[in-house]
């Protein structure tokens, strides 16, 4: 004899796999990997620092033609 399967669980544990199976496609196909994400975010603190550095306080701009 053989044994008795659930076709609505068997239906659902197929769907979970071809969906799993989906995601890791996309993954790849569109993703990235957590060392690009990580570089990316260190480059954009990296450029927001020295944009901070090179900025400029509002109010100490001393021309020699301003009259006080």
């Amino acid at each position: 004899m053989s044994e008795v399967v659930n076709l609505n669980k068997a239906r659902k544990a197929r769907a979970r796999a071809d969906a799993k199976a989906q995601a890791a496609e996309n993954r790849v196909k569109h993703g990235r990997t957590k060392a690009e994400v990580s570089a990316e975010e260190a480059k954009a603190a990296r450029r927001d620092a020295l944009l901070d550095g090179a900025r400029r306080e509002r109010g100490t701009d001393l021309s020699p033609d301003q009259d006080d």
